[in-house]
């Protein structure tokens, strides 16, 4: 179903763009709780990967870090996905939101952007998974054992995501609640054991802080807030249901990171340089013994599982908007008549994340952060562009300030994601370079396709795009 929103008194031609809602059937939209862990599972999906903050620069910084963070990242992202998801309530998110700002150069490159470093981060989740499970079994740490195993799992877990969105949220659910369980176990087991002094520590005497990887890690775990958007045509009543939802996903988030952090440098002591990727595992040992360690690295597991299927979802839907508006071929719309899923985009998405998933993820990871970062720029800049362009625009949620205060709240994570781009490598830049060109020479592709008619493309959103052409 289409529909138009505008504004009361429309400024120009780009309120009146189409956008599609209501996709979904009544009994398959998303309700709060499974949207709430949709999102949890878009950011973070548990505090797994938080611990090079430590070793990057000691146990003080890392929970301030994860400490203050939020409120320069989290929370400002978090209030302009709730604005203008409930204005703009249609699959494609922030892809529509930077076309009606900036037209379809923008939103075109907003949305290739944006989908690349959405699949090639979903695709490091089958790799956790594998990595975790070679604990378990030896057999799974190289050769074609390891190479099939990564592929079978990212084929079953987009068979999952096939199925529907609303089985997909009530899994989230679940696998939320199991892998959240051991972190609440550790930290109550651990408060006999805490030193307080532990937490003031600059970290060992002599070790050089990375802070590199320090912002990277914090980067790597708080974003992907605005890619819960593109799932907006398939939530139940977006306008009151969506703000509910992202304010409890990011207390939910902040306490899942922080509560165990402080636990486990308060109960352990141990050298800085143990602080690597998995390290709470290892705590939960120490805190425990093995039993709570596996049940972590079980989690682990579970969680990596949550973190690919809301990941895959908003990529898979992303391409259905895309495809309404016209910055994508009409069939990416294609629905599942049996689940009413948008097949086609899952397909896409799980043939480029398979492509990518043996590949160095070093460098790969680091170019999907910075494309990631570019997009963000995009956003931030379309959210207020939108602001004082459609004043009048009905938004059923409102960040509560005026546009002065609105350009300060975007300044300063904008800031920290200029300091991200900056501290790339050349190979990063070499490799995001190259996305970008080809982002690039995306649009002028599809825009040769739809002038010599050699694919058909939403007419509604043809018809716009011409016209802003």
């Amino acid at each position: 179903m289409t529909t138009h929103i505008q504004a009361a008194e429309p400024v120009d031609r780009c309120d009146e763009l189409p956008v599609t809602t209501a996709r979904a059937p009544k009994n398959n939209k998303l309700k709060l709780i499974p949207l709430i862990f949709l999102i949890y599972f878009e950011v973070a999906g548990g505090p797994y990967g938080e611990e090079p903050a430590v070793k990057a620069a000691g146990p003080l910084f890392a929970i301030l870090g994860f400490l203050i963070f939020p409120f320069i990242w989290s929370v400002p992202e978090a209030l302009i996905t709730a604005e203008l998801s409930t204005a703009f309530p249609g699959n494609g998110g922030f892809v529509i939101w930077a076309e009606r700002a900036f037209g379809p150069f923008i939103g075109s490159m907003m949305g290739s952007l944006k989908f690349l470093s959405g699949v090639i981060n979903t695709a490091a989740f089958p790799v956790l998974c594998v990595d975790y499970m070679k604990k378990l079994f030896s057999v799974l740490e190289g050769g074609w054992q390891r190479k099939v195993a990564i592929t079978g799992s990212t084929l079953v877990l987009a068979f999952l995501n096939y199925t529907g969105l609303a089985i997909v949220g009530y899994v989230a659910v679940g696998l939320g609640i199991v892998s959240l369980a051991p972190f609440i176990l550790m930290s109550l087991i651990a408060i006999p054991q805490i030193k307080p002094r532990r937490w003031i520590s600059l970290g060992d005497k002599g070790y050089k802080r990375d802070w590199n990887l320090f912002f990277n890690t914090l980067f790597w775990n708080l974003n992907f807030w605005d890619n819960v958007s593109t799932l907006a045509g398939e939530v139940d009543n977006p306008q009151r249901t969506f703000p509910v939802a992202l304010f409890s996903a990011v207390l939910l988030t902040c306490l899942s990171y922080l509560l165990p952090l402080i636990a486990v440098i308060g109960a352990v002591d141990v050298p800085q340089e143990s602080w690597g990727s998995g390290f709470h595992a290892d705590a939960a040992k120490m805190i425990a013994g093995q039993w709570l360690k596996i049940w972590v690295e079980v989690g682990a597991v579970l969680s990596a599982i949550g973190l690919f299927e809301a990941q895959l979802s908003a990529s898979a839907y992303q391409l259905e908007g895309m495809a309404d508006l016209a910055i994508a071929p009409k069939f990416f719309s294609n629905r599942s008549k049996w689940f009413d899923t948008p097949w086609v985009g899952i397909v896409l998405s799980t043939a480029v994340t398979l492509g990518v998933s043996f590949m160095n993820f070093t460098d790969l990871i680091s170019s999907a952060n910075f494309l990631y970062s570019l997009g963000m720029l995009i956003e931030f800049s379309s959210f207020l562009w939108l602001r004082r362009k459609m004043p009048a625009l009905k938004r059923p949620y409102r960040v509560p300030m005026r546009l002065p205060g609105l350009v300060v709240m975007c300044l300063i994570p904008s800031a920290f994601l200029v300091v991200i781009m900056a501290i790339a490598t050349k190979m990063v830049y070499l490799v995001s370079g190259l996305m970008t060109a080809g982002s690039i020479g995306w649009y002028f592709l599809m825009k040769l396709c739809r002038s010599k008619q050699w694919i058909k493309f939403s007419k509604g959103g043809q018809q716009d795009y011409e016209a802003q052409d």
